[in-house]
């Protein structure tokens, strides 16, 4: 990934979380978390393939943590 389309990816992650208002608890964290896990899965990878991993295993750990 080029700096462009990083920082393109980190706009509309954040544009994308205001969107979460109307959420639950729960759904709002599963969202950040498989948003902060495909860009953390992205940068270390370099590679579409663990930005997917990373938005997945970043969902699962959202969700359970807002779990109560």
């Amino acid at each position: 990934m080029n700096k462009a389309t990083r920082w393109l990816t980190c706009a509309l992650l954040a544009a994308s979380v205001t969107a979460c208002g109307g959420m639950t608890t729960r759904e709002r964290d599963t969202v950040i978390g498989a948003g902060v896990g495909a860009a953390a899965g992205a940068a270390i990878t370099n590679d579409v393939g663990g930005a997917v991993g990373g938005g997945v295993i970043g969902g699962v750990i959202g969700n359970q943590v807002g779990r109560h």
